[in-house]
């Protein structure tokens, strides 16, 4: 049990019969009445924000999040398969489960997959993936004040917005988080 007086950012709870993450918190002392904790706790299953406000003496029971290292193996259409690197478990989740949390991802790479009590809620790519531009539209030269940007389609199928001096071939870094260019590699 955590109170809502000991909350710190990142904190897991059960509150109103959902697992929620507080994303933000601030303790409040007005001149007049008692004193109160305002926050924006995050549904970590369907991913809402929600204000609210607690008296510090609430208590809430905190939730456990089981973050496993698991390695995507292929996708048959409907189902994503992981593999356990620990223990060589494999795991067939669903399009819903999963989201587009792999859509920089490409087979064999290394995932976490978060879990509660058992149900996975989640699969977080690496932060940053290494893939090849499998298409691109050359860029010309001139004609830009500033960085322009192009479409580039990587290997994985996503579309990410690239450099003009990019071509079909190069690899590149990718940010998973913002699904932003990075580097050449």
């Amino acid at each position: 049990m955590i109170t809502a007086g000991d909350f710190k950012n990142g904190v897991t709870i059960e509150y109103d019969g959902r697992i929620c993450q507080v994303v933000e918190f601030q303790h409040v002392k007005p001149g007049k009445g008692a004193a109160f904790v305002r926050t924006k706790l995050k549904d970590i299953v369907n991913g809402g924000v929600v204000e609210t406000s607690f008296r510090p003496t609430e208590k809430f029971p905190t939730a456990h999040i089981d973050r496993k290292d698991m390695q995507y193996l292929y996708n048959d259409g409907d189902l994503y398969n992981f593999m356990d690197v620990e223990t060589y478990d494999q795991v067939s989740l669903s399009v819903a489960d999963v989201g587009d949390a792999l859509k920089f991802v490409k087979e064999n790479e290394n995932v976490k997959v978060c879990s509660h009590n058992g149900k996975v809620f989640a699969v977080e790519p690496p932060l940053f993936v290494e893939l090849e531009i499998t298409d691109t539209e050359p860029g010309f030269k001139g004609n830009t004040a500033t960085g322009a940007t192009k479409p580039a389609t990587v290997e994985t199928g996503a579309q990410v917005n690239v450099p003009l001096f990019v071509e079909q071939g190069d690899k590149i870094k990718i940010d998973t988080r913002t699904g932003e260019y990075l580097s050449r590699v």
